[in-house]
């Protein structure tokens, strides 16, 4: 059995469905599941730890950690592109614990209304 299921909201579309097509001006654009979705545009996660101390031996650290694709200075911290920061963060916050001072940990990961702008060039209007 299938339900067609429309909706401008992709967190109800990624709660409600299993398979999901990206339509933009009439055409699909992209169709498949939420994490074969993500993939198209790039499904990294986003570890953005904030804190003081030595930011250079922070990044060399967090580059050999397994499941770190790349890591960037910020202000105030750095950022790392993980695939599946869950279940890597235990090994990420050790290593950067050893050069820094965390005041914060953040995880940010991809979702459809990032898919839907990676294709369609948009934003999501209501």
């Amino acid at each position: 059995m299938a339900v067609l299921y429309t909706t401008h909201y992709m967190e109800e579309a990624e709660r409600l469905c299993d398979r999901i097509g990206i339509i933009d001006s009439g055409a699909i654009q992209a169709e498949g599941t939420r994490a074969e979705l993500i993939r198209l545009v790039g499904g990294l996660d986003q570890v953005r730890l904030a804190g003081t101390g030595d930011t250079d031996a922070a990044v060399r650290a967090l580059e050999q950690v397994a499941g770190v694709q790349r890591v960037d200075l910020v202000s105030g911290g750095v950022v790392c592109s993980v695939t599946d920061a869950p279940a890597h963060l235990a090994a990420i916050v050790t290593a950067a614990s050893r050069e820094l001072e965390l005041a914060d940990v953040e995880i940010t990961r991809p979702d459809l209304e990032q898919v839907f702008l990676h294709l369609t060039g948009k934003e999501l209007r209501d």
